[in-house]
Formats: structure tokens, C-alpha cells, sequence
């Protein structure tokens, strides 16, 4: 079994001190998985930058030549107030969605049997238009577009755990039933979107599952969310390929959010997901680094996808919060979703 690994040491050029998202992130990802030994058993390749035309599959044009215009300008800038980018943000943000395309293709040709990709900046709240929420580039939009139309693909699943909604690539594909976008994201919090009633539009309808989950939501929500929707959901639509958003901002410890997932209970998420793809697809399953701002976390939670892939024991240094603030139920939610989308 080979299991690849995709990264660029240049993906730490895209940097803005005492930024959330900044390139201190991916160097403690880089650090725990080489001290891990997992860089030892995986098949490590560089990403290559995406190509202007698969960027254009997903992204309008003006938006692309803002994007290469705001590089060429010397200096940092802002595209609002969360999302910058500086002179080397625009080439670093192909490499970042190129490594998705470059896994999702190796695995579909068989060339690898999973793959994770661990670049920045993140993708998921890349609209058509515009970037937003630190991210440039729709990374999993681009790759999931670039195997339809390189693969002939007709079922794409994106599975989004961030504890940000995907909004940008939900938008993307919200009119389409080649790809089914699920997403378990906090709510109320940036980008304030990813209700219950959003499924779709057109032929689209029923493509899109989200599961707005309350603040304090930990292992047990969440696992119990998989259980009862993502995966009989998962299964009707049957994916020709599974794309996973693996934010980590859901951690306990994490400081821009409010949710309460242990290390150990995201590997319970990554090997659910795992066991679908191993199911329904022969194992075609690749894991995309988002989000996630206490770097501890999210180091140990990349490294713990590597171990999920090579079927290996997960870790959880991290342990448990010191509090005990009760999780939610969440019953109501759930019998709304199976209501809505017939589960």
C-alpha cells in the first residue's frame, strides 16, 4: 500500500507575522510529521503549481488577474480584513491547490492508494469571485474540478470538518449533483453561513448536507453526526472519489473557536472516513490541511491522518480540557437533517 505525501517548503512564503494564519503553522506540520516517522513510510512528493486553466474552471478571470496583480505590487496587501496576500502569495497559492490536483490524481490512476496534502494558504472560503477567510484559492474546489474533468468523473464527496462552514467551495458546486458537499462546521461563527435548509439548487438539490453544530460540541457529537448522517448520506451517493477539508479549529485548545474535539476524536472522524472510502470507492480517499490555529493540534492532527492512512495507531498528547462544560444535544438537528434529506 502506498500512501502519498504531498507538501513545498515553499508554502512558508506566504507569511504575516502575528497573522492566524501564518506560516509558523505548516512548519510545526512539517516538524511533528518528520519526528513522528511517518515521512519514512509515506511516498513524500513536492506539489506542483495548478495551471491557469484549472484555476479558471473554478474561479472567474477577473478575479485571477486581481489575484496576479496584487503580487506583482511589492508588498503585502489585504483583500479585507482577514485575507492577505504578498508578492509571492499568488504562486504559492498554485502550489497549494496543485498539490490537491497532483493527489487526487495519483490515486485515481492507482499510482497511490490514499494521499494527504499538507499546504497553505487553506481553500475553502475561496469564492468564484474572490478570496475571503484567509484563503486564495479554492484548493479542493480546483482539485475536485480538475478529476472530473481529467477523470470523467460523475460522484465527487467533500467532506469539510473545519470548524469554519466551506462556504467558498459549497457556492462553487451548489448547482450540481457531481459533487456532494458535507459540511460539520460551529454555528454561529465566520462566515455565518451553512444552514440546515441549504441543500442545493436545480439539479444540485440535495448535493449539499450541512450540520450547523452549537458551540462546546466534542467527541461525542461529532461521532455521533458521522454515524447517523454522514455516513448513510455518504453511502446513498456513492463518490467515485472522497476529498476531505481537515481543518483542525475544532480542537479544545484552539482559539478562535468554541468547540471541544479531542485529537482522538477527530482519528475517530479520519477513520470513519477511511472505512467509506475503503468501502465505496477502493479506498480513493484524500485528506486537504485547512484550518486549525493552536499549531499543536493541527501538527498532531496531519500526522495522525499519515498514521490513519498507513493503518497505524494514532496519538493524542494533547488529552482532554480541564473543564467539564457538557456537550449539546443535538437530536433535534440530527431528525432535521434525516427529515430534509430523507435519511
Amino acid at each position: 500500500m502506498t500512501t502519498l505525501y504531498v507538501t513545498h517548503p515553499r508554502c512558508a512564503e506566504h507569511d504575516l507575522p502575528f497573522h492566524p494564519e501564518h506560516a509558523g503553522r505548516i512548519r510545526a506540520v512539517w516538524n511533528r510529521i518528520e519526528e513522528s516517522g511517518v515521512l519514512e513510510r509515506v511516498q513524500a512528493v513536492q506539489a506542483e503549481p495548478v495551471s491557469e486553466a484549472q484555476i479558471l474552471a473554478v474561479h472567474d478571470a477577473d478575479y485571477l488577474k486581481a489575484l496576479q496583480s496584487s503580487a506583482q505590487q511589492g508588498q503585502t496587501l489585504h483583500l479585507d480584513s482577514d485575507t492577505y496576500i504578498n508578492p509571492q502569495s499568488y504562486e504559492i497559492s498554485r502550489l497549494s491547490a496543485g498539490g490537491v490536483v497532483l493527489a487526487a490524481d495519483r490515486v485515481l490512476t492507482g499510482a497511490a492508494d490514499n494521499a494527504f496534502v499538507v499546504t497553505r494558504p487553506p481553500g475553502h472560503h475561496a469564492v468564484r469571485q474572490r478570496g475571503m477567510g484567509f484563503c486564495l484559492l479554492g484548493n479542493v474546489a480546483i482539485g475536485a474540478q480538475a478529476m472530473i474533468d481529467t477523470h470523467r468523473l460523475e460522484r465527487v464527496l467533500i467532506v469539510d470538518y473545519d470548524v469554519h462552514h466551506g462556504n467558498g467551495t459549497e457556492a462553487i458546486f451548489y448547482d450540481r449533483p457531481d459533487v456532494m458537499f458535507i459540511s460539520t462546521h460551529q454555528y454561529p461563527l465566520y462566515p455565518m453561513t451553512g444552514a440546515v435548509r441549504d441543500i442545493g439548487i436545480g439539479k444540485g438539490e440535495g448535493c449539499t448536507l450541512n450540520l450547523p453544530m452549537p458551540k462546546h460540541c466534542g467527541d461525542q457529537r461529532y461521532i455521533e453526526v458521522f454515524e447517523r448522517v454522514i455516513i448513510p448520506a455518504a453511502r446513498r451517493y456513492r463518490p467515485q472519489l472522497i476529498l476531505v477539508s481537515a481543518g483542525y479549529d475544532a480542537h479544545w485548545a484552539d482559539p478562535l473557536a468554541q468547540m471541544r474535539l479531542t485529537l482522538n476524536g477527530f482519528a475517530e472522524l479520519g477513520l470513519r472516513l477511511k472505512a467509506l472510502a475503503d468501502e465505496l470507492c477502493s479506498g480513493k480517499i484524500v485528506f486537504v490541511m485547512e484550518g486549525g490555529y493552536y499549531v499543536e493540534a493541527l501538527a498532531y492532527g496531519m500526522v495522525n491522518v499519515g498514521h490513519i492512512l498507513l493503518g497505524e495507531a494514532t496519538v493524542d498528547p494533547l488529552g482532554e480540557p480541564d473543564d467539564s462544560i457538557p456537550e449539546p444535544s443535538l437530536t433535534a438537528l440530527i431528525e432535521q437533517v434525516q427529515r430534509i434529506h430523507k435519511l
